[in-house]
């Protein structure tokens, strides 16, 4: 690992050991990250600088921008996520920059967490795919526990649409889900 990377990677856990959010006693936003930055190294042990920054960096400073601050329903919801990409887009390149990463790392960074080029850029991409690795292996059960059965099969499906073809077939082997489940990512 690199000095520049480490000194990234350290500032991102750094912003985010401020998070109020607890998880497990931790800082919410720490853990997240951590957890992004494992699933990355297992699943990309490869993977490019400004991919493992923009894993980690994934939910940097999310808490800042409360979901209650926009309208409820769909469009609320979307411009929310929007935000926050735009945020962390944002965060992630200033820490970069302070590093002293070039230009063309950090809005290579910057693309992958605004999500431009999904299913196009194998690099967005496979920030999407650690994501709903992530997702599936230490969310998926909190959320599924609140929510009803179509809710559910309703969030697999579009979690399963997200991925590339690869990690789908990764998450069958991964995972043992109900064929109900299961069919999403066939």
């Amino acid at each position: 690992m690199t000095d520049q990377l480490q000194t990234v990677l350290a500032a991102i856990d750094a912003a985010n050991s401020a998070d109020p959010r607890m998880d497990e006693g931790r800082p919410e936003a720490l853990l997240y990250g951590e957890r992004m930055s494992a699933e990355l190294d297992r699943l990309f042990p490869e993977a490019s600088e400004p991919l493992r920054i923009a894993a980690r960096g994934q939910h940097v400073e999310r808490w800042k921008l409360a979901r209650s601050s926009y309208p409820e329903g769909r469009a609320g919801y979307l411009a929310w996520r929007r935000a926050q990409a735009v945020h962390h887009a944002e965060v992630v390149s200033s820490l970069m920059q302070d590093a002293g990463y070039g230009p063309e790392d950090i809005e290579i960074a910057g693309r992958m967490l605004r999500k431009e080029g999904i299913k196009r850029d194998p690099q967005v991409q496979a920030l999407e795919d650690v994501i709903c690795f992530v997702f599936l292996k230490w969310y998926f059960t909190p959320f599924a526990a609140k929510h009803s059965p179509e809710k559910v099969l309703d969030i697999v499906v579009k979690t399963a649409r997200k991925m590339s073809a690869d990690a789908r077939a990764r998450v069958l082997q991964d995972f043992d889900l109900p064929a109900e489940l299961a069919a999403a990512f066939q």
